[in-house]
């Protein structure tokens, strides 16, 4: 009895591993079909409502540029902003220089050995590669969205018949299921990303108004950045938090001034993100706050940008999906912030 629980856990263990690795090399494909997914469960009732009155082609193509102008904006913003702080960091490379020699020369004065390592670690000309990187993957997701947008399309044409086969004889009890946890997974995701998307565009202009009045430079790219990264949690706003500070230090030459720029965008943050927008998601969204940074990271590693946003989303939908099951309601207990939003996520 022992040996067969051994064995089937390590066959259990085993086939999440290979599952994962397929995931992780077969990204060019499971990534957007997961985004895909997703977003239809967001915008079919758009296009369910837009069918009662006019053809159901006419109310899919209008749902599908709708759908893919809102991807191209988030995704354009980002790609924009980084690219203009790309062109800043190159013609300004020599304000951080100065910058980097003289601090690591203070610190060298008072006794700390920092320039060594740093030096194999950090140099001006590697954060200008970063930045321009980072541009460069943003503006190659052309890829990408043509692949979203043919799942979206094919995805949306299915919706109906595909609810059908689910309430067919031969497919319950588990269609039944299935259909009552897509259907709490797509209220769940339109109530998160109505919030996140208005505490995402409160944010940018917040950031924007306060780099204008801070005499920040691309104070515009810094509004679009914080806008579109605030999709991320935790680690998207810890972004634009940290590259306004850095470029701070090189324009203002102070670190005083810096540190009033870091602490004032993390007011920012903390009052939209922590303060506000739990208030406006309720408890039916309450997720430990552990696993919403574990899923970001996570599917980070695993897909790139594209799966630290999409991320959080499937979190969502992961714990619905274990609160539905009688075997996996200790799962979604666990990854909540609380035994009632447990509860919530089933029903």
């Amino acid at each position: 009895m022992v040996e067969a629980g051994g064995s089937r856990t390590i066959g259990s263990a085993t086939t999440g591993i290979l599952v994962l690795a397929l995931l992780y090399f077969a990204q060019s494909i499971f990534a957007p079909l997961i985004f895909s997914l997703l977003t239809i469960a967001l915008v079919w009732p758009f296009q369910a409502t837009l069918q009662r009155w006019l053809p159901k082609l006419l109310a899919l193509l209008i749902t599908l540029v709708a759908t893919m102008v809102v991807i191209v904006v988030i995704g354009s913003s980002v790609a924009w902003g980084f690219g203009k702080l790309a062109q800043w960091l190159f013609v300004n490379a020599d304000r951080f220089q100065a910058i980097y020699v003289d601090w690591t020369t203070w610190l060298e004065g008072h006794g700390v050995a920092v320039a060594g390592p740093l030096a194999d670690r950090f140099d001006v000309t590697w954060l200008v590669r970063f930045v321009q990187g980072m541009a460069g993957r943003l503006n190659s997701f052309a890829g990408f969205a043509l692949l979203v947008f043919i799942f979206i399309m094919l995805g949306l044409l299915e919706v109906e018949d595909f609810n059908a086969r689910l309430l067919q004889p031969a497919a319950q009890p588990y269609g039944m299921r299935i259909l009552a946890a897509n259907r709490v997974i797509g209220a769940k995701l339109r109530r998160f990303m109505i919030v996140r998307t208005f505490a995402s565009i409160l944010t940018g202009l917040v950031v924007w108004l306060f780099a204008l009045g801070a005499g920040l430079e691309l104070a515009t790219a810094w509004g679009a950045i914080a806008f579109a990264l605030n999709y991320i949690p935790f680690l998207g706003p810890f972004v634009a938090t940290a590259l306004p500070t850095l470029f701070a230090i090189a324009q203002f030459d102070s670190w005083q001034t810096a540190a009033v720029i870091f602490a004032s965008l993390n007011v920012i943050q903390f009052i939209i993100g922590s303060y506000l927008e739990p208030r406006l998601t309720g408890a039916s969204l309450s997720i430990s706050p552990f696993a919403v940074i574990f899923a970001v990271f996570f599917w980070s590693f695993m897909w790139g940008i594209a799966g630290a946003f999409i991320g959080v989303p499937m979190l969502i939908a992961f714990i619905v999906y274990c609160a539905g099951t009688p075997s996996g309601k200790w799962i979604a207990t666990l990854l909540s912030s609380s035994s009632k939003a447990a509860t919530e996520s089933g029903s």
